[in-house]
This record gives C-alpha cells, structure tokens and sequence, in this order.
C-alpha cells in the first residue's frame, strides 16, 4: 500500500506515472482541499478533480486541467446573464460540481461523493479529501485578501 499526498497538476501527473508500476488498487491519495471553493453556487473541488480526471484518463493534457474536448456552453451563457466566467468550467466539469454539491445537500461527505466519483469515472486508485471540514487558502496582498483561486 502506497500513500501519495497530493495537490494539483504536478500531483496528478506523478500519480499517472505511478499508476504504471504500482497497482492502482495498492495506492491511497490524500488530496488537497485547501483551494476548494464556490462558483455559481457549485462545490468545486479543483485538487481532486485534477487527480480524478488524469487517472481517469480524460483531463485535458493540452491545458492540464479540466476534461478533455469540453464544451463550455453553459460558461457562455452564464456569460450572456453578465456574470463573471474566468474560472474556466467546461459543461463536463460543471456535472461533476453539480453532483457534488447535489450529493452534500443530501448529506453525503466529500469521502463519500469522491468515491463515488472515482466508482463513476472507473478510477481504482482510492481518493481521500485531506478533510472533511472546509480549509479555506486566502492570499493577502496590498490590493486585499483574495481566494487562492482568483
């Protein structure tokens, strides 16, 4: 049994490497959820998705995030409606928001939709939050205090 902490694109690719000596089934990531945050009132989970998707083998190399020929459809119009759109959520991408945050406010825990995720996408490699509660990233700079993420 492997344990991988991981955070990110550099992560994601290291696991894809890992997967092809190490039975994926013998590895357990702790991924980060420091930079988890609301878009559209979503729950976005970038650090686990970025895992999930490359070892599901649909992330979008040619960026190194998201899913692989995404649409942003959705984006556009959400665009059309005058909100802000620079967090690039492909239509792939904002389903598997969508049912995370459906799946929360059922009750299920970030564990438990992340499995269920991973059981979806056929990804064997078993995917932990670092926790369950919210760890917010904050960066403080002269122009404010911003999410990680903007």
């Amino acid at each position: 049994m492997i344990t991988v902490l991981a955070g990110g694109v550099g992560a994601a690719r290291f696991l894809q490497g890992l997967v092809r000596v190490v039975p994926p089934s013998e590895i357990t990531v702790i991924s980060n959820t420091g930079d988890d945050a609301e878009f559209y009132g979503l729950y976005v989970s970038p650090d686990i998705d970025i895992v999930l998707y490359t070892l599901a083998g649909i992330v979008d190399e040619s960026k190194g995030w998201g899913v692989h020929d995404d649409t942003f459809h959705a984006l556009a119009m959400l665009g059309r409606y005058g909100e802000e759109t620079w967090f690039q959520l492909g239509d792939h991408d904002l389903a598997t928001h969508i049912y995370r945050t459906h799946r929360r406010q059922q009750g299920g825990t970030l564990t438990e939709i992340t499995a269920s995720l991973c059981h979806a996408l056929g990804v064997a490699v078993r995917i932990l939050p670092m926790s369950e509660e919210r760890v917010i990233t904050k960066v403080q700079t002269p122009a404010g205090t911003f999410d990680f993420q903007e």
